[in-house]
């Protein structure tokens, strides 16, 4: 055997090696199509609850007060054609009509670009209320573009005679990097702390009442439990890279520990949609011994989704719709331009990402756009904030009595009695404490005429001033947590006609 054999004997084994690792079987891509659909519907669902308070000119964020804000974000969407709620929540069924068109699989590629359109314009619409789950939602989006999700159990499936492939290219590799880049950043945050190496991180989390669901609670009665919870994960995250690295039953089983971990998230923290997303991004590792046994399990392949029967009647009732047929030689270059554009994707979240944790330092004209350490994957690390805390608004009305006029009950200051520390939904906490932060000084102004419209628009007994207070309490593990008033503003609502000013 001549060197030149062996060369290429090394090159073709290296070859079908990577491609194992970075391959996305067809039904993986299509569970991962219905699942993000889903995630999408979810999405809108949960933030129409506030659409009135969140998305219009009539809540706390009216779009001079985002252009003043956020001027670069504001710029980037339309949803502030209209402040009005009507046009608000038409861009919500749009978006639900795409996000239903993704999940049957129907013009896939043309659902995928809009719903990324429109998730972009909602996100930059209040960017206050953004968490690891709406970044990573938006990256996952980005990169279906490049993927052909809707080849398998979907309706563009009928008019092809489609099978079961892997697809290993550079948009799965790109869209499998993005994914751990995520647990490979956050593990080396995690590092850089002390609490995670020594087991006490997540008591520290569970210690947040603002954070944690009944479930939580009852979780944090057991330190022993969550200091195992701790080494688990973080040992997790460190080897996280073994999601790319291994194959068969033994990347299926590593993935099903982390999604039992994120579902374990979901039942316990008030984190929004960030559980569901990381599930989602997780479907893309299952390899093709998943579904094969699935298929073996059920005694029918998973084909029969696409029967011919299905496939006559489909057929039959769709119109006839000619298609000009693209020269070989052009949908060549379109793939070429396609998989250059991916590649330059893949490297910018590379580099990106390096520049999150320090390695590579960026312009400043980029910092001066989007500063890097301010869009990091550093979730609880390097170590969880050990402050836990809640708002109270008191207020002055013109007969003279004093009011919580945000909770519209009496001024407490105690600890609120219910799970959320008096949060309405997580989207609301992520706003307020935007508030408090001095880095958005236009917030509190628009927060405090908010609350005198609504208050003075659903009493007679006007409110004539009011305050915003953060009540912090720092967490102290093995003892009492005293709490500390921060005043955040004032403002003097003025007479009913003058509130809307």
């Amino acid at each position: 055997m001549g060197l030149s054999s062996v060369v290429n004997g090394f090159r073709t084994h290296g070859r079908r090696a990577l491609a194992r690792r970075i391959g996305i079987d067809t039904r993986t891509l299509a569970v991962f199509r219905i699942s993000i659909g889903l995630v999408l519907l979810s999405d809108l669902l949960l933030r129409s609850r506030n659409l009135v308070v969140f998305y219009t000119d009539s809540g706390v964020l009216p779009r001079a007060v985002l252009e003043a804000q956020f001027p670069d974000m504001s710029r980037l969407t339309f949803h502030t054609l209209s402040g009005a709620v009507w046009f608000q929540a038409t861009l919500f069924i749009v978006a639900a009509i795409f996000a239903v068109s993704m999940i049957v699989g129907y013009r896939t590629r043309i659902s995928t670009v809009f719903s990324f359109v429109l998730l972009m314009s909602l996100q930059f619409r209040n960017p206050t209320l953004l968490n690891s789950g709406d970044f990573l939602l938006w990256r996952l989006l980005l990169w279906s573009l490049f993927l052909p999700l809707g080849e398998r159990w979907s309706v563009d499936a009928l008019r092809s005679d489609g099978h079961d492939r892997r697809i290993a290219n550079v948009a799965t590799a790109g869209i499998l990097a993005q994914v751990v880049i995520v647990y490979v950043a956050n593990a080396l945050f995690k590092l850089r702390g002390d609490l995670w190496l020594q087991g006490l991180a997540v008591r520290y989390v569970f210690s947040l009442h603002s954070l944690t669901t009944p479930v939580g609670d009852l979780l944090a009665n057991y330190p022993p439990l969550l200091v195992l919870f701790d080494k688990l994960w973080l040992a997790m995250v460190v080897t996280s890279v073994l999601l790319l690295l291994l194959t068969g039953w033994a990347r299926a089983a590593f993935v099903s520990l982390f999604v039992a971990m994120h579902f374990g998230m979901l039942l316990t923290m008030h984190l929004s949609i960030f559980p569901l997303v990381s599930i989602t991004a997780l479907i893309l590792f299952l390899p093709s011994v998943v579904w094969d046994a699935l298929a073996r399990f059920s005694k029918s392949h998973t084909e029969s989704l696409d029967t011919a029967r299905w496939r006559r009647r489909f057929e039959r009732t769709s119109p006839v719709v000619s298609t000009p047929e693209i020269p070989t030689s052009v949908f060549k270059w379109i793939r070429r331009a396609v998989s250059l554009v991916a590649a330059c994707l893949l490297v910018s979240v590379l580099v990106w990402n390096a520049a999150t944790l320090g390695y590579v330092q960026t312009p400043d004209s980029v910092n001066e756009v989007a500063n890097p350490v301010a869009h990091r994957w550093s979730m609880f690390a390097p170590e969880p904030w050990g402050t836990d805390g809640w708002f109270v608004v008191p207020g002055t009305l013109e007969s003279g009595r004093r009011v919580d006029a945000f909770r519209q009950s009496s001024v407490r200051w105690e600890r609120p009695s219910d799970a959320s520390l008096g949060f309405p939904t997580h989207r609301w906490q992520k706003y307020l404490l935007a508030v408090q932060s001095s880095g958005y000084w236009r917030l509190p102004p628009a927060f405090t005429r908010y609350v005198c419209r609504q208050w003075n628009e659903s009493h007679d007994d006007d409110l004539v001033n009011v305050s915003v207070y953060y009540v912090r309490q720092p967490t102290n593990l093995d003892g009492e947590e005293p709490t500390h008033r921060v005043k955040i503003t004032d403002r003097s609502c003025g007479t009913r006609n003058q509130v809307s000013g």
